[in-house]
């Protein structure tokens, strides 16, 4: 894929999204730091984006390269067809999260509609006793989450987990992954760093507290992570 190839893979990916209802142009501008009218120009055709601009937009979708790589390699019959459709996930508690390995029906909330393909795309990394678990779930951020992380995630965000990632190897190589992770205060959205047998939970606003795990013997970073962020949905 070249440069122009990924520029119109990440400009379609946006525009379904926004069309979807799961994303607003002055959303995107608030997480990537860009001026609204830069979006409306990106998404109209009007305005490149640099490499580093389609790093920042790629960041605040929590979107790969890899996941957009079928959309262009499609042809023939295949680029008629619906490129993906769409699957529940279901919204519960931070405690379900952390706890439960397949979700009761009593202690799902509501569900969550989000493009199949961004689920199909992800990939599990050291589930170890987790590989059972029922996979995706979806939490809503509260305003002390939110505030930590912002502008990724804003308060009542709905958060997607994969609760098969739980390494602390960063998803995308040089770039830091979103998680969720079980602290005693309960769940947390943050960065997370493994260093010399301690873990690092950072915030992205420095207004919050680095907080730090020293890992026992017997533990290791997945009893502390609680699954990967694989989409923040903002409502209006």
């Amino acid at each position: 894929m070249n440069f122009e190839g990924l520029h119109e893979a990440v400009r379609t990916e946006v525009e379904r999204r926004v069309n979807a209802g799961l994303l607003t142009a002055s959303s995107l501008a608030r997480q990537t730091g860009f001026q609204q009218a830069h979006i409306f120009n990106f998404l109209n055709r009007r305005r490149a984006l640099s490499l580093a601009g389609l790093d920042r937009v790629l960041a605040a979708q929590n979107l790969t390269v890899e996941e957009l790589l079928p959309l262009e390699i499609q042809g023939g019959a295949a680029a008629d067809a619906p490129r993906e459709f769409s699957e529940s996930v279901p919204l519960v508690s931070p405690s379900t999260a952390m706890e439960e390995a397949v979700v009761r029906p009593a202690a799902m909330i509501e569900s969550v509609t989000v493009p199949a393909a961004l689920l199909a795309g992800s990939r599990p990394r050291e589930a170890g006793r987790y590989r059972h678990w029922q996979r995706f779930v979806a939490i809503r951020a509260d305003a002390e989450q939110a505030a930590a992380m912002e502008p990724m995630i804003l308060p009542e965000s709905l958060v997607v987990l994969d609760r098969q990632y739980r390494s602390a190897a960063p998803y995308r190589a040089h770039q830091r992954t979103l998680y969720a992770v079980r602290t005693k205060s309960g769940l947390l959205l943050r960065f997370v760093e493994f260093d010399a047998g301690w873990l690092l939970f950072r915030p992205r606003s420095m207004n919050f507290p680095v907080q730090m795990v020293s890992l026992r013997p017997a533990e290791t970073p997945a009893d502390f992570i609680v699954g990967r962020a694989v989409l923040v949905l903002h409502e209006f």
